[in-house]
């Protein structure tokens, strides 16, 4: 075989191996914990801070040309009207570099679960699904 022929076959590997890790990562959620050093709203000062949900919110930074942000708005959107207590609340990261720096956004969608404080709880990069972001919620999917 060519050396011409390695390259392309490394390729094919790299970028399948990347797909499956981007499809297993995609929209999982990491939870935070306890923070005790986070005493304050992360929405604090923003136009948002009053708009948080009596059991949680879901904090949605997207962007204007991100397909997966619209599915991800849908879901989290469907969530927030079936669940009481829950708030969505969706960001421009574009229009809001400064909040996207401070929280460390890096790529949309990025879901940020809240507690009623505003404190974060946990965090999923990509397009969460429906049941992932269900056992996001503060006492699961009651």
């Amino acid at each position: 075989m060519s050396t011409g022929a390695y390259v392309v076959v490394a390729a094919v590997v790299l970028a399948v191996a990347f797909g499956l890790w981007r499809r297993h990562t995609d929209g999982r959620f990491g939870a935070v914990g306890a923070n005790e050093s986070q005493e304050h709203s992360v929405l604090a000062g923003t136009p948002w801070q009053d708009d948080l949900g009596e059991r949680a919110t879901l904090l949605q930074f997207s962007s204007a040309f991100c397909a997966p942000c619209r599915t991800t708005r849908v879901v989290l959107a469907d969530v927030a009207t079936q669940h009481d207590g829950v708030a969505h609340v969706e960001v421009d990261a574009e229009k809001h570099l400064d909040l996207v720096r401070t929280l460390g956004i890096t790529r949309t969608p990025t879901t940020i679960v809240l507690d009623p404080a505003g404190r974060e709880l946990g965090r999923a990069s990509g397009a969460p699904t429906r049941e992932q972001v269900l056992r996001s919620l503060p006492g699961g999917a009651a």
